[in-house]
């Protein structure tokens, strides 16, 4: 998808309806479906926040931001994310959360961000965080600086996103569960899952409408 494409269509993009749970739960692990909103709710959820990235690469091709979490003694060691994390007092609100996590994690200025629509939760039991994720847009491709928490940032094609092609299963031991077999996205060569590949799934369903 050629950037001026997607730049061309951001108020459709904001006005489109969310696909909610159906377009999540088509990337989910069965597991996760157990858990109905009076679920969630009965744990008291931590309240964070990721950003979905969208920028021209030199091509001038859409793409969006993904990162690889460092290695450290935690749940979400190594994993494929978004940037964020947790909802602090000072951010005033989610939205803050995301922008602010982005510009520590990964450099990003949050004064040129540009946020399109704001997507639906995703609860991520290991941790207990009702994550919610918004998509913002810059008009060029950043330069990105890393801190510890980020081992390495991949620039994704929405293209691969689209294809389905990229759409695949794999199997895998989790804090939760044994040799399961979750779907997932193949992405620049790695494996995306959990709830990185949930909201993803509600983005895919989103982009796929223009």
């Amino acid at each position: 998808m050629k950037f001026y494409h997607f730049k061309n269509n951001l108020k459709k993009l904001s006005t489109i309806p969310l696909g909610g749970r159906e377009a999540q739960y088509k990337l989910a692990p069965k597991i996760r479906l157990r858990y109905k909103e009076e679920n969630i709710q009965a744990q008291n959820p931590k309240k964070a926040a990721v950003l979905a990235l969208f920028y021209p690469n030199e091509r001038g091709e859409t793409c969006f931001l993904l990162t690889l979490r460092a290695s450290y003694k935690g749940t979400h060691s190594a994993q494929i994310s978004f940037p964020g994390g947790r909802f602090e007092t000072g951010d005033y609100n989610l939205k803050n959360t995301a922008l602010r996590e982005t510009f520590e994690e990964v450099g990003v200025d949050k004064g040129k961000v540009g946020i399109i629509k704001q997507f639906s939760n995703v609860y991520i039991p290991p941790s207990n965080f009702l994550a919610t994720p918004f998509m913002g847009y810059l008009d060029h491709m950043p330069s990105f600086t890393v801190n510890h928490e980020v081992a390495l940032t991949m620039n994704v094609l929405v293209s691969d996103l689209l294809s389905d092609l990229n759409l695949s299963t794999t199997n895998l031991s989790t804090s939760y569960s044994k040799n399961i077999e979750v779907p997932c996205f193949l992405l620049n060569d790695y494996v995306v899952w959990g709830a990185t590949a949930m909201m993803l799934g509600e983005i895919r369903d989103l982009l796929l409408k223009l």
